[in-house]
């Protein structure tokens, strides 16, 4: 049997890592102090070893092992694994000098990832690479989970981790859980994707299924939970006003608008969770060959930065003028170009001409709707994903905007780098 070591992992790195590997059955073996990795080496043998460097104090710490390692004969002949920040060109080269087989920026590409390991290996490994954004941030003791494009089982499994983590790192004792999945249209087919997505939610004990609330148009979604005996207390829900007024203290305000703006769209102050950390190399990523020419490589994520006359083209159709600027700024800085109408009639003449990479709308326009907007895109041969960005918050109009092809719905005002975000994903999606 393949065994793998892991020295002093973070714990959602290292869980997630080990039953992942154990599903292939490989042999995992964690030791959680870095001074004991030579000396396991030398009496595993594994077949590799996979050190996590935001473990580590300082990188100097780390090439000081890694130079240890190099100097034993035992354990100098173990392939290594690193992974990591991102670092500079001439640090690189000293993990490769010191027998690194690849190194891998945080967020990880895990196809990419699982793909060296098996190489080093010779074990092939399945993984899902559906397209799926999945955000995850806190209020308090509400925990709002954002599901769009799919369900991708490897992102499903890591998110059990997070909850936990989340919930250790914030001492929650009854936590709540919001998951929010409009942008998604399930069915039969999905079940099982869906009862693993329900169960790594309820793994922590402290997750009870009455504290659990789900925003779905998907009918599918509402039958299975409602025959599911393991799930029953959860509530599917299609109003926002409804999961927010479920949860969350609502005593200070009556307006939908003001909830969704101070507890579903507000993270605490104290740390914002951001992305669950998984990427797939159709992400936009540099790669660096080594400089000792051995066929290792390392994945290093960057900015989206482009000349000019390459840059990706976003529009933002608004007609508040705060709004259009906040935003032009926030997309040119990000390394966008960036055009601007107020009308959804100046944005469709311009749209036949050129290229757009995504389309910021806004539903109350001056002139026609963004709903007949978004009829008029139907029939564009390369229709860009468009991302609505409205006040509106009937469920109607947020039904009626997806059911016309919009990608994703944010609810009026968000931070512009909320925004870019959002498009970012869209656009990583599809190269």
């Amino acid at each position: 049997m393949k065994n793998v070591l892991i020295v002093d992992a973070a714990p959602m790195f290292r869980e997630f890592l080990k039953d992942k590997l154990s599903e292939e059955k490989i042999q995992v073996t964690v030791i959680p102090e870095k001074c004991d990795a030579i000396i396991k080496m030398n009496s595993l043998l594994p077949d590799l070893a996979i050190f996590d460097l935001n473990e580590f104090e300082n990188i100097d710490y780390f090439l000081e092992l890694l130079s240890d390692i190099k100097s034993d004969p035992n354990a100098s002949r173990v392939p290594l694994i690193a992974t990591g920040p991102a670092t500079s060109r001439e640090t690189l080269s000293s993990f490769i000098k010191y027998g690194i087989y690849k190194y891998f920026n945080k967020p990880i590409k895990f196809d990419v990832f699982f793909e060296s390991i098996g190489h080093v290996l010779r074990t092939p490994f399945a993984l899902d690479n559906t397209p799926c954004v999945l955000d995850i941030h806190r209020n308090d003791n509400v925990i709002f989970i954002e599901i769009a494009q799919g369900l991708n089982r490897e992102k499903l499994s890591l998110l059990k981790y997070k909850l936990s983590e989340i919930i250790e790192t914030h001492e929650i004792e009854s936590p709540k859980i919001v998951l929010m999945m409009t942008n998604l249209e399930l069915t039969f087919v999905d079940s099982l994707n869906l009862e693993l997505l329900f169960d790594n939610i309820l793994a922590n004990s402290k997750i009870l299924p009455r504290n659990v609330k789900v925003l779905s148009f998907s009918a599918f979604t509402k039958y299975l939970v409602d025959g599911h005996p393991k799930y029953d207390g959860i509530e599917v829900a299609t109003e926002i006003s409804q999961v927010l007024n479920s949860l969350v203290d609502s005593t200070t305000t009556s307006r939908v608008s003001d909830l969704v703006t101070d507890k579903l769209l507000t993270q605490s102050d104290s740390q914002a969770e951001g992305s669950i950390e998984m990427r797939f190399s159709s992400d936009a990523e540099t790669a660096f060959p080594d400089s000792q020419n051995d066929g290792s490589q390392t994945a290093v994520r960057s900015e989206f930065k482009a000349p000019e006359d390459k840059r990706q083209r976003i529009a933002v159709i608004d007609d508040d003028a705060i709004i259009q600027k906040l935003l032009t700024a926030t997309f040119t800085r990000a390394g966008f170009a960036c055009d601007a109408y107020t009308t959804g009639t100046a944005f469709l003449a311009a749209v036949s001409k050129g290229n757009y990479s995504a389309v910021i709308l806004d539903i109350m326009l001056p002139d026609i709707s963004g709903f007949d907007t978004l009829k008029r895109l139907q029939g564009l041969p390369n229709k860009p994903p468009i991302l609505i960005y409205s006040q509106a918050v009937r469920k109607e109009m947020v039904v009626q905007a997806l059911a016309l092809g919009a990608k994703h719905y944010l609810v009026k005002p968000q931070k512009p780098e909320t925004i870019v975000q959002k498009v970012k994903e869209f656009i990583n999606a599809r190269i």
